[in-house]
This record gives structure tokens, sequence and C-alpha cells, in this order.
């Protein structure tokens, strides 16, 4: 990092979360005149109101936008509604009164959800528009969509500079592991704990094992997004990705092993996979703002899992959202 973050006011919403902890940890040590991480309890940026009073109250140069709804295939099926909403809001009301505030800079993350169910693997980021989202996904990928519908609109009508970018599958330190809410790292970690600490010689994981994911490390993420809104000022999308590929049957072997876990994996096909391939191309974000990812993946789960052993009160709470509103 440079020392251009040395003289910025930055708002990050979602700040409390997951990536928002490792965005403001990494802003941290370069020093804004101001650091701004809100929480939602402050201000509901579902309306438009408190959203501008934040603006306000802040006076940003830079707002990285990280604030969402969201979780695992279970609240995806359990509360499509809230989630298509709640994002919508969010992001249209952030960017507008970003516009409204004349803010500088302006960094939107939209997520991989969006892409379509059946994309060529590596997803590009020209593939976002040919064809409708994975079922369980579509309602939270369509909202963050909209979120990049927005921003190129604006760009050509009002000369708005935001950015948007779509980081792949994250994990690491400070992920929600309840089972309401967690993904499928955290959600297999704490399966394999649990029966490790039970004594069970089996445990249940849901879908086929075939689906395949891309995973991104939480800090690595945090670096490409404070790289991006320093370097990219350009309307095209851009992945964030680590440029590894696992199949979730090679992903709960990994899990198992760094667990102590010995025991049966039973497959329970009733449940969704969700999208049958993730894995994207992030050679534009090398290109347009230097950016690669460098925490190797076995590592960064073994962190994930020693972190869930040594915050098991905090990691295990029901929330809403990995990124509060």
């Amino acid at each position: 990092m440079s020392g251009f973050w040395a003289d910025q006011r930055v708002l990050v919403t979602g700040g409390t979360g997951f990536l928002g902890q490792a965005v403001c940890r990494l802003l941290n040590q370069q020093e804004p005149t101001v650091l701004a991480a809100p929480s939602s309890a402050d201000y509901d940026l579902r309306r438009a109101d408190d959203t501008r009073r934040l603006l306000t109250d802040i006076q940003p140069d830079t707002v990285i936008h990280l604030a969402a709804r969201v979780g695992g295939i279970g609240a995806n099926q359990e509360r499509p509604a809230d989630l298509y909403l709640d994002n919508l809001l969010m992001g249209t009301n952030v960017i507008e009164q970003c516009r409204l505030a004349r803010t500088d800079r302006l960094v939107v993350v939209g997520t991989i959800c969006s892409y379509p169910k059946h994309t060529k693997v590596p997803f590009t980021e020209d593939s976002l528009w040919t064809g409708y989202p994975e079922e369980t996904n579509a309602p939270y990928g369509v909202a963050k969509l909209a979120n990049l519908v927005q921003l190129q609109a604006n760009r050509d009508q009002y000369g708005q500079h935001g950015i948007y970018l779509m980081p792949t599958n994250l994990y690491g330190p400070g992920d929600k592991f309840h089972p309401s809410v967690s993904h499928v790292i955290p959600a297999l970690i704490k399966k394999c704990v649990d029966a490790v600490e039970a004594g069970h010689d089996s445990i249940e994981v849901w879908g086929t094992g075939t689906a395949s994911r891309e995973f991104l490390y939480v800090d690595d993420a945090a670096r490409g997004i404070l790289l991006a809104a320093e370097h990219y000022r350009g309307a095209a999308p851009v992945n964030l990705g680590a440029n590894h590929e696992i199949a979730i049957k090679e992903l709960i072997h990994d899990v198992a092993e760094i667990t102590g876990f010995a025991g049966r994996i039973e497959w329970d096909a009733s449940p969704p996979d969700g999208q049958p391939r993730r894995c994207v191309d992030a050679s534009r974000a090398k290109e347009l703002f230097g950016f690669e990812a460098t925490t190797p993946f076995l590592e960064g789960l073994r962190r994930t899992y020693l972190w869930f052993l040594a915050n098991r009160q905090e990691a295990e709470s029901l929330g809403l959202s990995n990124t509060s509103p």
C-alpha cells in the first residue's frame, strides 16, 4: 500500500461484519484521517434518510460498501424475499446518496452469486449477462447485480465514479459458524469439530459433493478491495479470486484432516448443491490494480479452524448476516 490513505476520510458500511472487520484492520494500518464503520443500530441503510444522515455525519472521501444480508443455501431458501429487498435497498441508497454528496470514490462489493447458473469456467466478467443465476442464490445475486447497473447508469448520466468488485466465496477467521447463516467452510469445520468432541463416527453433509467452489481468504479480499479503491476508476466489474477450484468432496476431506475427524462422511443428496461449478478468472484484477491472492488454501483453512476453536461463543452466535446492514 502507498500513502494514499493518509489523507482520506473513509466510510466502511458493514464494517463490523466478517469482510468489514478485515478491511478495517488493513485500513487502520494505513492510518487514514478518519475511519468510520458504524453499525446498523446507528444507521439503517435500507432507509434513504438514514443513509443521507450517515454521509452528512462522516463526510467521507471514500466509501466502501460491504453491508449485506447474506447466508448459506438454507438461509437463501428460507428468506429469499428478505435477502432480495434488503440488499437492493442498501445498495441503491448508498449509491444514490454518494452521488448526491459527490463522494469522490465509491467501491461496491457484489457477489459471485450473480453469475448465471451454467457459466463457462473460469467465470469472466463478460459472462454476467449470459443467463439467470442459480435458483437458490438468485434473489441475492440479482439484487447485487442491480447495484452494478445503477453504478454504470449513474456514471453515464452524472459522471459518478463508482467501481464494482465481485469476490468469490470468502473464508477465514471471523466467519459465522451458526448453522442458519454459515457458508460451506465454517459449516463443515463445525460439523467435524462437533463430531470429534462427541465421539461420533460419522457426519452428514448436504448435497452430492460434486459441486466445486473457489475460496478467497478474507485478508486477501480486503487487500484487493483497498488496491481497487486506490488504483481503479473504471466502469467494468472486476472479479477477486484465488485461481483455486476445489470440489466439495475434496474440501470435506481437507477439513476432516485439519480437524482430526476420521469417521465416515454420509451425503444427503436431497438438498440442492447450488451452482454446479464456481471458479473465476481473476486476471482483470491483476491487470487493472495489481491484485493477486497470496494465502495458500490449506494454510487459510488451518487458520480458520484455529480461530474457531479459540472463539467458539462468538463464532457460533446467531446473526442474520455475515455483514451487517
